[in-house]
Parts: C-alpha cells; sequence; structure tokens
C-alpha cells in the first residue's frame, strides 16, 4: 500500500492511517484494516506508542469481530496506553464474538487494575450479563454501579433494568423503574418487554397504554407478542394504529422482529405482509442481511420451503447466519442432499461454524444419509478446524441411532469431552423404542428420569416401552406413579391459521366452535382412510377398562389426536385441493403420520405439518421424510 506523498512525517503518516483504520471499523472492511495494520507494521509507525496506533486498530478489529486479533493487539498495548474505552470495546467484543465470560473476566481485571470504570462500561457488563442470563453477575455490577456513584446515569440504569428483566427478576426491574427520577421511553419500553414476556399480553397492554410516549420498538414488541400468540386480527389492528394513526414507519430491526414472531407462531399470512411492506419501503431484503435471513427463515419454518430459496438466491449479500438459516430449514424440509450440495457452496463462499454443522448432520439424519454424516462428523476437527459441540453430537447420535446403529452411537456418548445432556441421551432413548432396544432403553430413560424429572417426554417413551415389551401392567403402574406424583404429558396441541385466524386443538378437542361439524367429518373420514389401507396402530395406547371394549377404546383414542381433527377441520373449511400447513408442539406420532400419508391420496390434497423435529410433507400417499424421522 502506497501513503501519498505528502504525507512526508510520522505524525502526518499516522493521521492518515488513523482515518482509513477507523472508516475499516465502521464499514465492517476487516481486509482492508489488516493491509493497513500491516502496513503500519512495516512502516514502523506501530512501534511509535505515542501516535496509539495500536489502539485504533485493535477497535477496528473490535469492530469487525476478529476477537483473536483484537486481544493480541490489546496485550501488547502498555498499561499505561490503554483508556476505558479500549477495556470496554474488548469487552463488548468479547460478547458478541460468544465469549461472555471472557468480558466479565474483564471487568473483574479493569476493578483489580484499579481502571476508571465509566457508564459505557456499566452498559457493557449489563447487556453482557443479560445475554447469558448471569444475574448474579449483575446484581453485582448493580452494586458496583451504584458505589462508583453512575447510578444517576439513564441509560446505565435502563442497562441494568433490562438485565434483571432479561433474567425474569420482574420484582427488581420494577423497583428500579419505580426508584427512577428521569424515566425516558426506553426506560418504559425495556419495562413493558418483561411485562410482556413475563406476565402476560393484557398486562403489557395495561402498560402500553400507559405510556407517555412510544417508540417503534414498544409497537413492535405489542405486534409481535399477539403474532406469537395467536391474536392476527389484534396484531393487524395495533399495526395499522402505529402505522397510519401515528405515522411510525417500520425500520429493518422492526421488520425483523415481527419475521421472528411469524417463525414462531408459524404464521405465513402476516410473514407475507411483512415482506410486502419491506418491498414497497424500498427496504432492500437483497442487501440488508438481517431482514433477508430473517424472511427466508420465516418462509423456511413456515412451510414455504421454496419461497425461503427464492429469498436466498436474491440475496447478494449473505453471512454465516444467512446460510446456516437456508441450509437448517432445508434439513427440516428432508432436503439432505440438497444441503450436502449447499453446504459444498457454501465452503468458496463463508466459513462454517459449528451451527453449520449440526443443520448439515440435521439433513443427514433426517435423509438417512447415514454414511455422508459419519464422514464430516469424524472430519470436523482435521479439516474444518471445527471442534464439536454438544448439538453436532446429539445429531451424530440422532443419525445413528434413527439407522439401527445404537452401539456404535452409545460409543460415541461415551467419548464425549462433556457430560451428555437430555437431548444426547434422549436421541438415542427415541432410538431404543424405534428398534425395540428394551434393555438399553430402560437403562438411558432411568438415568435421564433421574437427571431430568420432569420432562415427561422420557416418562412417555418409558411406558411405551413397556407396553410395547408385553409388560401392560407395569405401564400401567408407571403411568400411575407419574399421576401420583403430580407429573402430567405435555398436550399435544395442532395449531391452523385459516382466514386471518388461529384454531388450534387438541386431543378430544371439545371446545372449538365447529367442533361438531368437526367430529362428523372423522366418522366420514376415517372409514375412507381404511378403506384404502389406514391400519390404526395401537400398540401403544394405555387404557384400563373392560377387555372387550379395549380395542375400541385405543381406536377412538387414536382417532381424536389434535392432527386428525386439525385436518377434518381444515377439510371443512377450505376449497378442494388448497394445501393444509398444520404447527404441532409435540413429535408426531407413528399412527397419525400413516394416517396423513393416506389421506392426502384419498383427498388429493398437500398436508404438511411441522412437528418439533421437522417438517412432514404428504402428498399421494407419501411423506417427504420417506418414513425416516
Amino acid at each position: 500500500m502506497r501513503w501519498p506523498a505528502l504525507c512526508s512525517s510520522p505524525s502526518s503518516l499516522a493521521r492518515h492511517c488513523r482515518a482509513l483504520v477507523r472508516s475499516c471499523g465502521r464499514h465492517s472492511a476487516l481486509d482492508v484494516g489488516q493491509k493497513l495494520h500491516a502496513t503500519t507494521v512495516t512502516t514502523g509507525l506501530l512501534t511509535l506508542p505515542q501516535l496509539y496506533l495500536r489502539n485504533v486498530i485493535m477497535h477496528m478489529y473490535a469492530a469487525c469481530g476478529d476477537v483473536l486479533s483484537a486481544r493480541k493487539l490489546f496485550d501488547e498495548i502498555p498499561m499505561t496506553h490503554k483508556d476505558t474505552a479500549d477495556w470496554t470495546t474488548l469487552m463488548d467484543c468479547y460478547s458478541r464474538g460468544g465469549s461472555p465470560m471472557d468480558a466479565l473476566s474483564l471487568f473483574v481485571f479493569m476493578r483489580r487494575g484499579g481502571v476508571l470504570i465509566d457508564d459505557i462500561t456499566m452498559v457493557s457488563l449489563f447487556c453482557t450479563c443479560a445475554k447469558v442470563g448471569n444475574s448474579a453477575f449483575g446484581v453485582q455490577g448493580h452494586a458496583c454501579m451504584i458505589k462508583l456513584g453512575l447510578d444517576y446515569c439513564v441509560k446505565a440504569r435502563n442497562a441494568a433494568m433490562d438485565m434483571y428483566v432479561k433474567c425474569g427478576l420482574m420484582g427488581d426491574a420494577k423497583t428500579m423503574f419505580d426508584e427512577t427520577n428521569v424515566r425516558n421511553v426506553v426506560s418504559w419500553t425495556v419495562l413493558l418487554w418483561g411485562v410482556v414476556k413475563w406476565e402476560g399480553l393484557d398486562k403489557g397492554k395495561n402498560l402500553f397504554d400507559e405510556m407517555p410516549e412510544r417508540n417503534e420498538i414498544a409497537w413492535t414488541i405489542m405486534i409481535a407478542r399477539y403474532v406469537e400468540n395467536g391474536f392476527i386480527k389484534e396484531a393487524f389492528r395495533l399495526l395499522s394504529e402505529m402505522v397510519f394513526g401515528f405515522g411510525f414507519h417500520l425500520n429493518s430491526a422492526s421488520l425483523s422482529s415481527l419475521l421472528s414472531a411469524c417463525t414462531q407462531s408459524g404464521d405465513v399470512l402476516m410473514g407475507k405482509w411483512v415482506h410486502s411492506y419491506a418491498l414497497r419501503a424500498t427496504i432492500d431484503t437483497t442487501t440488508d442481511v438481517k431482514l433477508g435471513t430473517a424472511l427466508l427463515d420465516m418462509y423456511a419454518k413456515c412451510g414455504r420451503i421454496n419461497s425461503a430459496l427464492r429469498v436466498f438466491k436474491s440475496m447478494r449479500t449473505k453471512n454465516v447466519v444467512t446460510w446456516n438459516a437456508m441450509l437448517g430449514g432445508l434439513a427440516m424440509h428432508g432436503k439432505g442432499t440438497t444441503v450436502l450440495d449447499m453446504f459444498d457452496q457454501m465452503l468458496k463462499e463463508v466459513k462454517p461454524n459449528d451451527v453449520t454443522f449440526t443443520a448439515v448432520l440435521s439433513a443427514c439424519s433426517h435423509s438417512g444419509l447415514v454414511d455422508e454424516g459419519r464422514k464430516l462428523f469424524y472430519s470436523l476437527e482435521n479439516v474444518y478446524g471445527i471442534t464439536p459441540s454438544m448439538e453436532n453430537y446429539a445429531c451424530m447420535v440422532d443419525l445413528l441411532g434413527r439407522s439401527g446403529r445404537l452401539q456404535e452411537a452409545e460409543d460415541i456418548i461415551r467419548k464425549m469431552p462433556m457430560r451428555p445432556n437430555e437431548v444426547v441421551l434422549g436421541s438415542l432413548l427415541g432410538a431404543c423404542s424405534a428398534h425395540r432396544k428394551h434393555e438399553m432403553g430402560d437403562r438411558l430413560v432411568r438415568d435421564l428420569v433421574q437427571m431430568y424429572p420432569y420432562n415427561t417426554d422420557h416418562h412417555v417413551l418409558l411406558s411405551n416401552m413397556y407396553a410395547l415389551s408385553g409388560k401392560s401392567d407395569k405401564a400401567d403402574s408407571f403411568r400411575r406413579d407419574l399421576r401420583d406424583r403430580g407429573i402430567r404429558k405435555v398436550p399435544g396441541i395442532s395449531t391452523m391459521h385459516i382466514n386471518g385466524q388461529v384454531h388450534q386443538f387438541s386431543a378430544g378437542e371439545k371446545s372449538h366452535p365447529l367442533i361438531n361439524e368437526i367430529y362428523l367429518m372423522l366418522d366420514e373420514m376415517i372409514p375412507k382412510l381404511k378403506l384404502a389401507g389406514y391400519i390404526p396402530d395401537t400398540s401403544s395406547q394405555m387404557l384400563s377398562g373392560d377387555d372387550t371394549n379395549e380395542q375400541e377404546e385405543k381406536e377412538r383414542a387414536l382417532m381424536c389426536h389434535s392432527e386428525k381433527l386439525a385436518v377434518c377441520f381444515g377439510l371443512i373449511s377450505t376449497k378442494a385441493g388448497t394445501p393444509l400447513y398444520i404447527f404441532k408442539n409435540l413429535r408426531i406420532c407413528q399412527d397419525c403420520h400413516s394416517a396423513m400419508k393416506v389421506a392426502s391420496r384419498v383427498y388429493d390434497r398437500e398436508i404438511v405439518i411441522r412437528d418439533r423435529n421437522r417438517f412432514h410433507s404428504f402428498e399421494y400417499g407419501f411423506c417427504s421424510c420417506s418414513d425416516y424421522w
């Protein structure tokens, strides 16, 4: 890199260099910043401590998210030349870069070293504590803020209140709010988020109505929560009031928040409205990485994978989060081969991380690509320099377990460098249940029940395993024991979005306005499915009663599963040929899976069900998972 001829003195060169490096930090131009750094070394400018170039370059690396380079330069700067801004910048870099404990450790070093702590440092500390839910450190930080006399600063107080809210300590948050003499709209908005999150929509709406001033974030919080809870009409009413009544414009951050709410609720109608609004407002989703990523993620998780792919392909700017969202969406839809092809393309453009490999391994698991998944897992460290995460291990155990390689899966668990969590052990347990390995499953579930006594999934699996192995008395006894201890199975809920309204069904639903019509349709549908080849699977149904009627009772219980009721509602509420989209909070059972395949052929409908693990797209009597889920 050549300097302008007029830059004849070191101080003149330094001024130009500082300006350029700061510009690189503002625009995240890491490549250019690295070249400037190299130039300062070769020209000897970096050896002149009075010019503070190391500090500026360190800030540039921190702004670009290069934690290692920022820390290296930070350590090279003499203590006499480090100020509060340098320490705080590195704290922020650690917090954003996924090393929050290092950020908190830096704060401890600052206190011990007598480094001046200002309100910006306190804001950084509270944001980090909020991010990781470390309320203990946050409470100590609050005491430190008071001791240092910084509690007068509204920004620092708001950040402390936000920490309490994010950690679920609403009593402390409200105390801070009540004790604050000077409140601004951020103070109210922080409290609003907490009330809506922890105390419910009704109390949140009351506080929202009390706010003397509202910003777009407050409006977005309320609208997003309405969407998440299925109150679509109320959400659109608030949107109309916000945009047309008060003249607010939804910015990229607000739109991303709304899309996240749509993703959680499965409401593609609101998601499409957000997409349309962004286009009308000339917000470019092809270059706005965060918004574009949120958009494709929404489409993928609402069952519109082709729309997600179109958004992805249109994006001119992508980061690793964008690629991960697309790979994860495809994995959920059982597109294993497509994921592997896209992963090869990704390697040419972006460096993958452990989340990437979780998505790819999950795709292999959902598509039965055992050899490909095994090869990828065992090359993580040697080829890609990635230390396998807990999620990576869980995917690999799931992949091997589904394919019947239970011993290999158990060997991987034994060799894990960390203690396996319930997801890892639960994956193997599910495989034991599917492959009738009752002895291994019994051993696993007892460990899981001790570790996580209130996770009903494990109890249900053990009970079903007893039933399938012919130990019905033991299964009944186990379930009675659970009831006596107050442990209840999480009810299965199926949700549909039709004509702008949310409809929910639980097993044996009685409260829906059209429940009589739904059961009439059910009585018509089941005989048709049986004639077309559907055979009810009552093997895991546990009922106690007269032997003569037991089989009939079991079948009736199966027929009233939430997915079947949702399908019946969809059949009577939509036009012939219209796809049906159902979102379930639990894993779809074997019997409903079989019934949906037959129903898709009998009624010539695509039936898409998103369960807790993945999407199942039923068409013409087949499922996209190829019965491998």
